[in-house]
Formats: C-alpha cells, sequence, structure tokens
C-alpha cells in the first residue's frame, strides 16, 4: 500500500486582482477613493485627538464628571499624564499642523497646565 502524504498547512490567496470579476456589494475603486478622500481629513481627526486627550485630562483633574460613572474623581497622576501626551504631540507633530491645530492644541495645553496647577495647590 502506499501511503498519502498527510495534508498539513495549506494558503489559499483570497486577494482579487484588478483584472477578475466584483462580486456584488464588494467596495471597488470607488470606496479606495472614498478611503483617501477621508485620510486626507486626517488634520481634522488630529484636533480631534487633541480634544479627546484634553477631554480625559479634565475628567482626571475632576473638573468634569467621568461619563461612565457620572462621579468626579481626581487623579492627578493620569492628569499629568494626559498633559505629557499633548506635549509629546507637540513636539512630534511640529510643522505637519494647520494654523487651527496649532491654536487648539496651545489654547488646551495652555488650560489644562492651569488647571492642574490649581488642583496642585488645593491638595496643600
Amino acid at each position: 500500500m502506499t501511503q498519502q502524504p498527510e495534508e498539513g498547512f495549506k494558503v489559499t490567496d483570497r486577494r482579487r486582482r484588478d483584472d477578475e470579476p466584483r462580486a456584488q456589494g464588494t467596495p471597488g475603486r470607488e470606496a479606495a477613493g472614498a478611503a483617501s478622500v477621508s485620510s486626507a481629513g486626517d488634520k481634522q481627526s488630529l484636533a480631534d485627538l487633541f480634544m479627546m486627550l484634553a477631554t480625559e485630562a479634565v475628567v482626571a483633574l475632576g473638573d468634569a464628571p467621568d461619563p461612565a460613572t457620572g462621579r468626579r474623581a481626581h487623579e492627578l497622576p493620569h492628569a499629568a499624564e494626559m498633559i505629557d501626551l499633548l506635549l509629546l504631540l507637540r513636539d512630534k507633530t511640529e510643522g505637519n499642523r494647520t494654523t487651527v491645530e496649532t491654536q487648539i492644541l496651545e489654547e488646551v495645553l495652555y488650560d489644562l497646565q492651569v488647571r492642574y496647577v490649581r488642583a496642585m495647590k488645593s491638595l496643600g
């Protein structure tokens, strides 16, 4: 009797080539074009990132309630980390931000640093 070799790991290439017909509902170049247009809006998402981190810092400073619990908590080390992260982003994105993004970032940093100093003084 002849033994057949065991079937091991099998790889199937499911990538579609441009010359193959598309199945209905499969995104094509139109979707790829839309993705490239939305990636052009990355500058807006950078400002959104700044605001997201700033909001987290404000919550950690106890100036706003935690959306999940509805309670105010003072977590100053976490707030300091968010401020440091925004400072890092300021340094790393230098020269790649729009004037609006730079203005948002600078105003947010100033506000958070003032709030942080105020929170530290209130603790003693």
